[in-house]
């Protein structure tokens, strides 16, 4: 792990500094997500080695990749503007997707994957990606669990195959995952995400919630002694889960979610309710940028740099 590490807000993810298990060097990395009202002409991209183009489609009736606009066909060719070595790897599926039975149908048979394996290694050759995410949010059943293992270890072996035949290298592959190795005592195929992916990266951000919390608390805090989770507590866990060996991106959040309070008192731990006047205020990328930049360390607390 890199001495040094640099969190910065851009639209999803934070830059994490590290080694990959699969023999990359250091990464910064960060999501482009195409709905989020920010072009992707605007990204500083000398700022990153790799850069995420969220969120590409899974076709319910043929379980095919594809591409919502020209946005993403044209993403790699528009950051390379201004970092011609930036890496840009092509995010599926997402938080948002339509049918959340769309990923666990597709996982469950093998010609079903094989659609899904084949059909992304192709668009991601067909317009200049470096690697593949898989953003599956999230498998809830033991069996679901078995078939990502199974989508996991035949990914990998398609993408070796296909590098082996066009004498290129091989993609990246990576997903995101739960803050926690387990989700409501369902664990993750830990030793297939060791195996055949080259990072994780952990979703550790939407930690609050107004179903289970009369009172504000930090969206996606880093250290929160007293809340239920925290963006430290998460790593520690898949640490301990055996994911010693693969490296990981901790995720900063792509917004903050509304707090509103019952009084005129506001901040942390404030009396909350579901409806306005709001309690805090967004940060904008533009700031984000600022302060990643000076080469601070930001963490998200109602909507301040700490």
């Amino acid at each position: 792990m890199a001495s040094k590490s640099v969190f910065y807000f851009f639209l999803l993810v934070l830059v994490f500094e590290f080694q990959t298990s699969f023999g990359q060097g250091t990464v910064n990395g960060a999501y482009w997500l195409a709905d989020a009202g920010v072009p992707a002409s605007d990204i500083d991209s000398t700022l990153f080695t790799h850069l995420f183009c969220a969120f590409a489609e899974l076709d319910p009736q043929t379980n095919k990749v594809t591409l919502p606009s020209t946005s993403f066909s044209q993403f790699t060719a528009t950051v390379r503007l201004k970092n011609p070595s930036v890496k840009t790897l092509l995010s599926i599926g997402g938080g948002n997707i339509a049918d959340p039975n769309t990923f666990p149908a597709m996982a469950s048979q093998p010609s079903s994957r094989k659609s899904f394996i084949d059909s992304s290694i192709s668009v991601a050759r067909a317009n200049g990606f470096s690697g593949l995410d898989l953003n599956w949010e999230y498998p809830r059943t033991t069996n679901q669990m078995a078939d990502m293992e199974s989508l996991l270890k035949e990914w990998r072996a398609a993408v070796a195959a296909e590098a082996a035949s066009s004498s290129r290298s091989p993609l990246l592959l990576t997903t995101a995952i739960n803050n926690a190795p387990r989700i409501k005592e369902l664990s993750y195929p830990i030793q297939a995400i060791q195996k055949n992916l080259d990072w994780v990266n952990v979703m550790a951000y939407d930690f609050y919630d107004l179903s289970y919390s009369k009172v504000t608390r930090p969206h996606s805090t880093l250290y929160d002694p007293a809340g239920r989770f925290n963006g430290s507590n998460g790593i520690q866990n898949w640490l301990v889960e055996a994911l010693a060996n693969l490296q990981y991106l901790r995720h900063l959040p792509p917004r903050f979610q509304n707090r509103y309070c019952d009084s005129t008192v506001k901040g942390l731990l404030a009396k909350a309710r579901d409806r306005p006047p709001r309690c805090y205020f967004d940060t904008g990328y533009q700031a984000a940028k600022k302060k990643a930049t000076a080469g601070a360390v930001l963490l998200s607390s109602e909507g301040t740099f700490l």
